[in-house]
């Protein structure tokens, strides 16, 4: 992220663009400069389509610095670090052809303020966005430009980036799947499930204890990414001495035709290792003055969502 002093270590600005959690742009204040990241995106964009990239960013640049200290002037904030988070994004509901939008602000990791397209207002929400908003209703050419950028150019981005990188967006990685077995200095015995190599993102790991699902006592970590384009996690589960073949780990994902269930076995000197073979977007942009793009697809009761997500962050 960054901050309105970058000298504590936080860049003025970063933008880093990602399509169903994929990275494909990198973009900071320091080389103004739109960057690939992805064979994907390298091989199907041209020199002028990074060069207007580019243009866009800086102006992103640009308007995320004054929209920063406008806010730190209204809170009569002249001095110290402070950041400003900026959230918008767009999604597609391909059955329906119709788009939905969002535009969020936070301010020193606090929600701040909200716009609406379809009034081009502002909700408040901290009482002390209040000067903000009734400041920038009164700008009616950029709430036009929100508007437009939401409703119009959001959605045909997405589109666009669906497209060239549907062969990469739209495969499906099964999850390799492994259970441990785990002793603290207290002498508590934890069975943990490890799920990675996996894409897209959504999945789900549960604990079952007689094959019945355990909705407590459980820890679910996060979900990271690997590096490589796909992603990892882990859900552990304290057992009691003797009784660790009453746990299973059961894996839903869509490169799975049906549930995947791990137990742990034991084997000295060996971890157990499976494989998910069972045969088998909202550009976020973070503005802190970092930017996240991040489209993502995810199954709806309606349909196939598509989502375009920018994010801007200082």
């Amino acid at each position: 992220m960054g901050a309105s002093h970058p000298d504590l270590g936080l860049p003025s600005f970063v933008a880093l663009g990602y399509v169903d959690e994929h990275l494909f742009v990198y973009y900071d204040h320091e080389s103004r400069k739109a960057k690939p990241r992805g064979p994907w995106i390298q091989k199907d964009e041209t020199d002028t389509f990074w060069m207007k990239l580019t243009q866009s960013l800086k102006g992103w640049d640009h308007m995320f610095i004054i929209d920063l200290w406008t806010i730190m002037d209204n809170h009569s904030q002249g001095q110290g670090s402070h950041i400003l988070q900026v959230m918008l994004g767009c999604e597609l509901l391909v059955e329906d052809n119709r788009s939905r939008s969002f535009w969020k602000y936070g301010y020193d990791g606090q929600d701040y303020l909200i716009f609406h397209p379809e009034t081009t207002n502002w909700t408040a929400v901290q009482p002390e966005a209040q000067a903000t908003k009734q400041e920038w209703e009164m700008n009616k050419i950029r709430a036009k430009q929100h508007r437009a950028y939401l409703e119009r150019d959001c959605p045909e981005t997405l589109q666009r980036y669906l497209d060239i990188g549907s062969e990469i967006l739209n495969k499906k990685v099964p999850p390799l799947v492994r259970v441990t077995r785990h002793i603290t200095h207290e002498g508590v015995i934890t069975l943990r499930c490890q799920a990675h190599n996996f894409s897209p993102v959504n999945i789900t790991l549960a604990w079952l204890w007689d094959g019945k699902q355990l909705n407590q006592g459980t820890k679910l970590g996060d979900i990271h990414p690997s590096g490589d384009g796909t992603f990892q996690i882990w859900i552990a589960v304290d057992v009691t001495p003797g009784e660790e073949q009453r746990y299973a780990c059961q894996v839903e994902h869509p490169g799975l035709d049906q549930p995947l269930i791990m137990t742990w076995e034991h084997r000295p000197l060996s971890v157990t290792l499976a494989t998910g073979i069972t045969t088998g977007i909202i550009v976020s942009i973070i503005i802190t003055t970092i930017v996240v793009i991040i489209w993502k697809k995810r199954k709806v009761s309606r349909g196939l969502i598509r989502n375009y997500i920018l994010t801007e962050v200082n």
